[in-house]
């Protein structure tokens, strides 16, 4: 069996880590998406709300299992036995940064190999932290992300 990791804090999860999914989706036999806390990041949807979600999107898809976790990703594929780690990567700044990761990765758990996935073009700008900008100012949101937001709470 393929096993996968998509991991991420998906703080929202918009429609470019949707594009991502669809085209590794056919490689492998379990995808799991998993919801992380990136220390760098402000979250402001809860991990209960951002993991409803995306159950939500992918209803009914076997492949598929949405979980959360704490601590390092690499950890989280050897737990779960994962051969792969996906990442989305949208222009040279990502890729940079996820290629360093990689590294990192490679050293903390040689047996996952990291997958870089371009973004397609017309998702390329759009990121989380984007959607909850437009969000928190109340404009519109919808056309990069595939559920509701809740009321803005500020």
């Amino acid at each position: 069996m393929k096993t996968a990791v998509f991991a991420g804090s998906f703080c929202p999860f918009t429609k470019g880590h949707e594009d991502i999914l669809q085209k590794v989706m056919p490689l492998f036999d379990t995808l799991y998406i998993a919801i992380g806390h990136n220390v760098r990041k402000q979250d402001i949807f809860s991990v209960e709300e951002r993991k409803g979600w995306i159950e939500q999107l992918y209803r009914g898809n076997d492949k598929i299992r949405v979980i959360t976790y704490t601590g390092l990703t690499a950890d989280l594929c050897r737990e779960l036995g994962a051969q792969f780690l996906i990442r989305g990567v949208r222009n040279t700044a990502d890729y940079q940064a996820e290629q360093e990761m990689c590294l990192i990765n490679n050293q903390l758990n040689p047996d996952v190999q990291t997958l870089l996935i371009p973004a397609s073009p017309q998702w390329a700008a759009v990121s989380s932290s984007l959607v909850r900008e437009l969000w928190a100012l109340k404009a519109d949101y919808s056309p990069f992300i595939s559920y509701p937001l809740p009321e803005n709470r500020t």
